[in-house]
This record gives C-alpha cells, structure tokens and sequence, in this order.
C-alpha cells in the first residue's frame, strides 16, 4: 500500500471511530428551557488518540471528519455541525503541534518523554475546548442561529461543564491507549516518524 492510500486509510478508520463513539457512547443532556442539548460523549478520545498518532492535520481531519457526520445524522446537533468541525480540527491541531512538531514525541524511544509530552499536548488541546467551544457555542447560538443572550448563555454554562467533564475523562483515557498501542504500531511501521 503506497503512502497516501495508507493515510487515507488511517484518517478514514479513525474517523469511524470518532463517528461510532460520538454517536452510540453518548448521554443526552437536554437543556431546561431551551430546544439546545449537550452531550457526555466520547468522540473527542479517538480525535486525541488519532492526533497523536497521525499528526495534528491527519488526527484532526479524521475527528473533524467523523463528529461533524455524527452531527449531521443526529436531528438534536445537526445546526452544530459547522461548529464542530472547526473545533474538533482545532483540538487536533493543538494536540499535533505540540507532540509532534514541538516536542517530536515519535522520533524519541525515552517512554517517559513520549508518554509526558502526549499528556501535556492532550491537556492543552481539551483545555483549548474547555474554553472554545463554550465560548464559541455561546456566540454561534446568539448570532448564528438567534437565541436569545440569556439562552445562549445558560447554554454556554451547562455545555461549559459538560465539556471540562469530558476533557478530564478524554485526557485520561486516550493517553492510557496511545501508551498501549504506540509500541505495536512502532514494531509494525504505522508510526509516523515527522
């Protein structure tokens, strides 16, 4: 398989990914007083996971790529969709550039170099979103989509903590896989090596 097939291969599986754990491992959280909902999801480990293994570019399309589906198939997120893609290519990008450009965790074998430079880019990529997509939603519901301000902060404060919640848990989870996977995708030559 030449390179680029292998990349498109790569961005394609992990947006499935993103897009099946978004979509099915989800808990609804409906906003009192609004026609809004916000979500305790999962899609954000796979984006974080594949940006550490891909690249910020790559990891980022495929978490854009795969949520952004997850919103346009869901009726309750489908007015989300544009928002969505920016941030989660966003977040990949953040995690990309810090592991891989800055600190070029996949040229080093020292597992704890590795292992602190992927917490520390996965931390400021969801702290990113902790702030971003409050923030963004807040101004997208108010002058996109015409929610009142007061709506549209009542539901940048619920999707506020929401958010950090799933930060901490995403943090967690996608450094503890990327830790399990990154010596067999060593062995095997999946690694990239930028």
């Amino acid at each position: 398989m030449n390179k680029k097939t292998n990349t498109i291969t790569q961005i394609g599986l992990l947006a499935a990914l993103c897009f099946v754990s978004f979509r099915f491992l989800k808990i609804d959280i409906p906003i009192p007083g609004t026609d809004s909902n916000t979500a305790i999801h999962f899609g954000n480990i796979f984006l974080v996971l594949a940006a550490l293994l891909l690249g910020g570019l790559n990891g980022g399309l495929a978490g854009a790529i795969g949520m952004t589906i997850g919103d346009l198939l869901d009726p309750k997120y489908v007015l989300s969709a544009p928002k969505t893609f920016v941030l989660k290519l966003s977040i990949g990008l953040i995690v990309g550039l810090i592991a891989h450009k800055m600190k070029r965790i996949n040229k080093s074998n020292d597992k704890k170099y590795i292992a602190k430079w992927a917490l520390v880019a996965s931390i400021v990529g969801m702290g990113f979103n902790v702030i971003a997509d409050p923030l963004v939603g807040y101004f997208y519901k108010m002058y996109i989509l015409g929610h009142p301000q007061e709506i549209a902060s009542v539901i940048a404060k619920i999707a506020g903590g929401v958010t950090a919640f799933n930060a901490v848990v995403t943090v967690i989870i996608a450094n503890i896989i990327y830790m399990a996977v990154r010596p067999v995708l060593e062995k095997s030559g999946y690694l990239i090596k930028e």
